[in-house]
């Protein structure tokens, strides 16, 4: 028997004397109350105009900005050599396993919020506002430190005269966390980006369009240049050979390129504007992720084949390596390209970045002002201007040097909570189509009040057909230990078990061998017991029945695809510096007040709780499957407005 709500009593009946275990429980309760499903919702405030070419090109916007550039050029030289191009396969590869969970959610439920939606559906309010909270700044960090790079790349080409000027004028600043003098370039190009993104979403992918042409273009002629130019003997031994930083190097790179393909997530943002999302939203990310790993792998093979890979310049690799090649004139072009590349991730950032708190503001847990859409645009206006201007604040005077890594940890977080999220729902029993919650029987239904009629049809569920959470009947005579558990009961267990040994898997292989000085025994004896109880978890999560849907895009090889993303992912955030993790925890804490300050009392789910008291009644469904319901009872010293339960 599952039973689908927390039943609590009235206050007017016991509101003096509610036990503090209860009142824990009440609020547990409402920390972790999930939003509906709404699967096929297609109705939106905003406008549903983007093709799966606008999707694309959002997405490759995204992900191939200043990193192709730059990163392309700091990765061979310092970490691992021509081998780079290995380090650039790997990282998208693990890019896709968590790209793969994005377009599956995507695909399911179309609508604005990214991870913070994919959460609150599957895991819980407080965990999802806290995803939203590190979005939020992960977005409005990444778009400044964007803005300061494009605005040095400019100001480099005229040999840093618009730096000077400034610095002449207003001084240089040795003030901690503030910048050594004020980014005008910067902040202006942020306002300017920002009036265009309100001005609708069909202006926006316009202008993403062209500043993606064109930097495609670019992309296709420095490649095609690239292997006219191509010296094969770069790669030989006599030059460090292909791979002079071995296996360890390209696993280096791997971490440091991982970060090159972050910004997939923008088209899951944008599912809610997509004409047709549960096809353009999975063929969208699929198919910009390969674009950005095809260029990313090409551009550094061309680079390390065109000099030598110990002599690149880590700042401006392209353009100095045609330029040692005797084409100068191509260094203009590839400035070109950076800035216009460099144009589309910000257009991405400013455009994502109103539509989590748009997703936010109107489910109550962020201020309800951001929730609103302009008639005529169809965009949440107030957002992009407010977190416009904070962002072209943070690029105007702050040091975002200190704060980059910052991105990351949010990242990874957010990559590893859609992964568990995946796993949660598909194991999830789906609501039935004839009550949708469950909350009252179809019309079909047969129902039984009495305990006693309760007890005696056990045995018709017991011999309904296995639905999601339950164990496969060709597994029982094998795994009968499991069959005693309640629907769900193992399936969580094992998932909590699987984040655990993942997170204790991930330490022994980060720390293993160097910060915990472990004997070689003891570093093996806990890599195959934390490994074990991973690959256990796994398997027990394999034995249990899944949601199947033929009409959107599922993953494949659930639960080991998503279960790989989180161990990857945990992997990559323990290896970030601990005054990262201070300045998260930082963080985190400061979202906990505005939840508990605000989001807490005005979530819409807050609103939606029950009313009355409540009894239960007994279902049988024509699949055999037994459900307990609830039906109202409102006392007659009642009002009908009159709050109870765990509302408050």
């Amino acid at each position: 028997v599952s039973r689908n709500w927390f039943k609590t009593p009235q206050p007017s009946a016991m509101a003096q004397g509610l036990p503090g275990t209860a009142r824990l429980a009440c609020f547990c309760q409402k920390l972790n109350r999930l939003k509906p499903l709404e699967e096929s919702s297609m109705e939106t405030s905003l406008r549903r105009c983007l093709s799966t070419l606008d999707l694309t090109l959002l997405g490759v916007g995204g992900m191939v900005g200043s990193g192709l550039y730059v990163l392309t050029g700091t990765v061979a030289k310092d970490m691992a050599g021509p081998a780079v191009l290995l380090s650039f396969v790997v990282a998208a590869v693990a890019s896709l396993l968590a790209a793969l969970c994005y377009a599956e959610f995507g695909a399911r439920v179309p609508r604005t919020g990214s991870a913070y939606l994919f959460t609150y559906v599957s895991m819980g309010e407080i965990w999802a506002f806290l995803i939203g909270w590190n979005v939020l700044l992960e977005y409005l960090i990444g778009g400044a430190a964007v803005a300061r790079a494009w605005s040095g790349y400019l100001d480099a080409i005229f040999n840093h005269s618009i730096r000077n000027f400034t610095e002449s004028h207003t001084g240089v600043w040795q003030m901690p966390f503030l910048a050594r003098y004020p980014d005008f370039l910067a902040a202006g190009i942020l306002l300017v980006a920002s009036a265009f993104v309100s001005c609708g979403a069909r202006v926006s992918s316009w202008l993403n369009h062209t500043f993606s042409a064109i930097s495609m273009i670019v992309i296709l002629f420095i490649i095609i240049l690239g292997f006219i130019l191509a010296r094969p003997h770069n790669w030989s031994p006599e030059e460090g050979g292909f791979a002079p930083f071995g296996f360890s190097g390209i696993l280096a790179g791997t971490a440091t390129c991982f970060y090159a393909f972050v910004g997939f997530d923008v088209i899951a943002a944008s599912s809610e504007e997509a004409k047709n999302p549960r096809w353009a939203v999975p063929m969208a990310i699929t198919i910009s992720l390969g674009l950005a790993a095809g260029a990313y792998i090409l551009v550094s093979t061309v680079l390390t084949l065109m000099v030598p890979w110990h002599s690149l310049d880590p700042d401006s690799a392209l353009a100095d390596a045609f330029y040692r090649r005797g084409y100068s004139w191509a260094g203009f072009i590839v400035a070109v390209g950076s800035i216009c590349a460099m144009n589309t991730v910000l257009l991405s950032n400013l455009f994502s970045l109103p539509r989590i708190v748009y997703a936010m503001a109107a489910d109550g847990l962020f201020f309800q002002v951001f929730a609103h859409v302009h008639p005529r645009t169809q965009v949440p206006v107030v957002g992009i201007l407010v977190f416009g201007v904070l962002m072209a604040l943070l690029a105007l005077l702050m040091d975002l040097e200190a704060l980059v890594q910052f991105l990351s940890i949010g990242t990874l977080l957010a990559y590893t909570f859609v992964a568990t999220s995946i796993i949660v729902l598909r194991f999830q029993k789906a609501p039935s189509p004839s009550s949708p919650c469950l909350g009252s029987p179809g019309p079909t239904a047969k129902k039984y009040d009495s305990f006693s009629d309760h007890i005696q049809l056990v045995g018709a569920e017991q011999t309904s057909v296995s639905e999601p959470g339950q164990l496969r009947p060709a597994l029982k005579p094998f795994l009968g230990f499991l069959n005693g558990c309640s629907p769900g009961t193992a399936v969580a267990w094992a998932l909590g078990i699987l984040v655990a040994s993942a997170i204790s898997l991930a330490c022994v292989l980060v720390f293993g061998n160097s910060d915990l000085h472990l004997p070689r025994w003891g570093y093996v004896l806990l890599l195959v017991i934390s490994g074990s109880v991973f690959l256990f978890s796994l398997l027990v999560l394999g034995a249990h029945q899944q949601q199947r849907k033929q009409d959107t895009f599922q993953i494949p090889l659930v639960p080991l695809t998503p279960a790989l993303s989180i161990l990857l992912n945990i992997c990559l955030m323990l290896k970030l510096s601990y005054l990262t993790w201070l300045r998260f925890i930082f963080w985190l804490l400061v979202g906990l007040v505005v939840y508990f300050g605000y989001g807490i009392w005005h979530s819409k789910e807050n609103q939606r709780e029950p009313l009355e008291l409540t009894t239960a009644h007994y279902v049988v469904f024509p699949s055999g499957s037994l459900e307990e319901t609830v039906q109202a009872v409102q006392p007659a010293s009642q009002a009908p407005g009159q709050e109870s339960g765990c509302t408050e």
